[in-house]
Formats: C-alpha cells, sequence, structure tokens
C-alpha cells in the first residue's frame, strides 16, 4: 500500500529530471532515511509508478498523472487549521501565487516554528517536506501545486492541474509523456571516465547535492 513519502519520492524524482539518482542522494535531498527510501522505491515499482532500471528508474507520467489528480485528495485530503508560523504552500506558493488574483486571505503554510510567514496551517504530506521543499525550490513548486489539489476549491484546483500537468509532461502538449519539465532546471551530470580493475574505461556519473 501507497504512503505519504511515495508521493514526495515521485515528485523529488519529477524534479532532478531525467537522469539517475542514488538512494543516499534522495534520502539527503527529501530529509529521509536511507530505508524510508528503499521502502518507498519498492512500493512506487510494486504499484507500477515507477519503472526501474539497474537500481534507479523515472516515475510513470502518466500514472502519477492519475494519483495526483484523482487519488491524493481522497486518501491524503488537506485539512486547514489554526493560524501559524510556516513556509507558504498551496496557492500562496509559486508558481500558483504569480497565476492568481490576489485575496485578503491568510495564506496557507506548513507549520514550521523556523518560517517567517504567517498563515493558515496546511499539513503536509510528510513531516520531512518543509526541509525537502527549502533543498529543492523546484520540489517545492510540485508539492505546493498537489497541495492545492489536495485542498482547495475547484477555481485553484483547475489551475493547479493544468500547471502540474504541464511539468509532469502529460497536459497533451507533447506526444509521449515526458518526465520532466524541471530537467532543464537541473544541473547536467558530469561523466567523468575511470578505469575499473580490468583496467577498462567506464563512465561514473558525478553529481553535487542541490
Amino acid at each position: 500500500m501507497l504512503k505519504p513519502q511515495d508521493v514526495c519520492l515521485l515528485l523529488k524524482i519529477v524534479a532532478r529530471g531525467p537522469e539517475p539518482w542514488s538512494y543516499t542522494q534522495l534520502a539527503w535531498e527529501l530529509g529521509m532515511s536511507a530505508s524510508e527510501v528503499h521502502a518507498a522505491v519498492k512500493r512506487c515499482g510494486e504499484a507500477g509508478l515507477l519503472r526501474l532500471n539497474e537500481g534507479w528508474g523515472v516515475p510513470d507520467a502518466r500514472g502519477l498523472d492519475e494519483l495526483l489528480i484523482y487519488g491524493v485528495r481522497y486518501v491524503w485530503s488537506a485539512e486547514r487549521g489554526g493560524l501559524t508560523l510556516g513556509m507558504p504552500t498551496a496557492e500562496s506558493a509559486a508558481p500558483l501565487k504569480d497565476l492568481l488574483p490576489a485575496t485578503d486571505e491568510p495564506p496557507a503554510v506548513w507549520p514550521d516554528p523556523a518560517g517567517e510567514i504567517r498563515g493558515v496551517a496546511l499539513e503536509p504530506l510528510y513531516k520531512s517536506v518543509p526541509v525537502a521543499a527549502i533543498r529543492d525550490p523546484v520540489l517545492h513548486e510540485l508539492l505546493a501545486l498537489v497541495d492545492a489539489i489536495r485542498g482547495g476549491p475547484e477555481s485553484i484546483r483547475t489551475v493547479a492541474i493544468r500547471e502540474l500537468r504541464n511539468r509532469l509532461g502529460t497536459d497533451g502538449a507533447q506526444p509521449v509523456p515526458k518526465i520532466s519539465h524541471a530537467a532543464g532546471q537541473r544541473r547536467a551530470a558530469h561523466q567523468v571516465l575511470s578505469k575499473d580493475k580490468d583496467g577498462k574505461e567506464r563512465q561514473r556519473l558525478h553529481r553535487g547535492r542541490h
């Protein structure tokens, strides 16, 4: 059975773009343990949401589209609470805050004692979401869009769905869905030639943490 952290994992891989990843990288970037990431990858693979190949993989765009747009708000609905300090999400974060008319309503925020914005509390999908969002602005946008779908009114959900599908490549603009819009925003992997124990050259992928 899928867990909410599995959605965070899939969105993180979308945000990284179509390049190899490691469990250690994902664990640090998501604020999770390596064992949590291993378990999430296994569940996503078994559910058909992650196409695995030699220990890593990419999400199935259409399957992820269906999960995020038709499933998440029923399984992990987003209820809003009282005023608190936190980090902007849903319609109060990019990209929706720049696409929707300004209102006098307090912003939606993930509760965070270190947050600098006071707004209405909206519980994140998973406890490490604020940390993961700070480490990756592209992931922050994806998570905010999903929050708008989880707990926003129909008018906001409609815009959020459009923006999310644009990033997943499932909006019909592409003949074949591709993950992801975020790929161009990621640093390209550096290919370094090295020699294995038999003296043959091989390529390794090196990436710094973002």
